[in-house]
């Protein structure tokens, strides 16, 4: 791909030679000749001070630096603009459509064509796939799945009886959606727990991406509901009757308790836990190794365990940290006192 094509594919202006060629993307600090990179803050500047790319895609800001490689593409945000490169660098595999000779279809599933079902996938009875599904390998749907259009779904993914997922949604390897949820009736004087039939529904909506090994239960009488356009990465588990809104993102290793709503467009950082039966207000902010266990306001940016208002916690933590020094300036003063030798 040359300068010329990068800056017509991200609507960029061109500075330094057009018949530039790329073949490749890379950081800045590790391009070679024949690389396209990207120089999106000043904390990189160096990187780039020093980078060998052919090409760099950069924010107006950078364009008078001196040093660095000659040939750049002006943008306003160079993140965004590699979203239309990236597809023409890296074009994705083509996919056959067709069913493997070693798939398992239940009485009564149908699709739309063209789907394409990988080697050993496993379909119950009355299944129902959109057009350009993609089942990979091992895949197992239960009887009366429901699937929209546009869906890929990588190898060994198991969606449980009665899961429905709507269009454009992607779920990476070792997802399970709609497995009972964990609901017992605790024994009393030596008798055992008492499971909780589990009768609601995992529903995931248009747009969502679902990272590798997640887990969604089922609802226990209500049903658990991914909304549209929400991201989830990996090892990533959401209980029982929860309901996560909108255009959310939840990030690896977070654990939202049973009956929780997670309001639209709310971000829990890694490892956040929520506790069950609890809200989280559109738009809010829960930062890494963050613990609820109450409400949080729409909007707010909350931290640390038991969760509270970031800057509060940075500022009890700025006290914390001086605990030392203000115990000793105390024992000081008390010491300077006409009384202090009869304490």
């Amino acid at each position: 791909m040359s300068a010329s094509e990068i800056a017509a594919l991200t609507g960029g202006r061109l500075v330094g030679s057009p018949d530039v060629r790329v073949t490749r993307v890379a950081p800045l600090e590790r391009a070679e000749p024949g690389d396209l990179a990207f120089l999106a803050s000043p904390r990189y500047l160096s990187y780039f001070q020093r980078s060998a790319a052919s090409v760099v895609l950069v924010r107006e800001e950078f364009l008078a630096e001196a040093a660095g490689p000659a040939v750049r593409v002006v943008v306003p945000d160079p993140h965004a603009a590699l979203l239309a490169i990236l597809p023409v660098l890296y074009p994705q595999a083509v996919w056959e459509p067709g069913v493997h000779p070693t798939a398992v279809v239940g009485r009564g599933t149908t699709w739309e064509d063209p789907v394409a079902i990988g080697p050993h996938v496993v379909l119950g009875r009355g299944v129902r796939l959109g057009r350009n599904v993609r089942l990979g390998g091992g895949c197992v749907l239960g009887d009366g799945v429901v699937v929209g259009d546009e869906v890929e779904m990588y190898p060994n993914v198991v969606c449980y009886p009665g899961t429905e997922i709507g269009h454009r949604v992607i779920l990476h390897a070792g997802v399970r959606l709609g497995s009972d949820g964990f609901g017992y009736i605790p024994g009393r004087g030596g008798s055992g727990h008492r499971k909780i039939p589990h009768v609601g529904r995992c529903l995931v909506g248009d747009d969502v991406e679902i990272g590798a090994n997640s887990c969604v239960d089922r609802g226990s009488v209500d049903d658990t509901v991914i909304g549209p356009g929400t991201k989830i990465d990996n090892l990533v588990h959401i209980a029982h009757n929860v309901r996560i809104g909108a255009r959310c993102l939840i990030m690896a290793l977070v654990g939202v308790a049973g009956s929780s709503r997670i309001e639209d467009e709310v971000i829990l950082a890694g490892q956040a836990g929520v506790s069950d039966h609890l809200t989280v207000g559109r738009g809010a902010r829960v930062l890494v190794q963050a613990g609820l266990i109450g409400d949080v306001p729409p909007g707010a940016t909350v931290s640390g365990y038991p969760a509270r208002n970031h800057r509060e916690l940075l500022r009890a933590q700025a006290t914390l940290y001086r605990l030392a020094d203000i115990i000793h300036d105390l024992e000081a003063l008390v010491a300077k006192q006409p009384d202090a030798a009869q304490r």
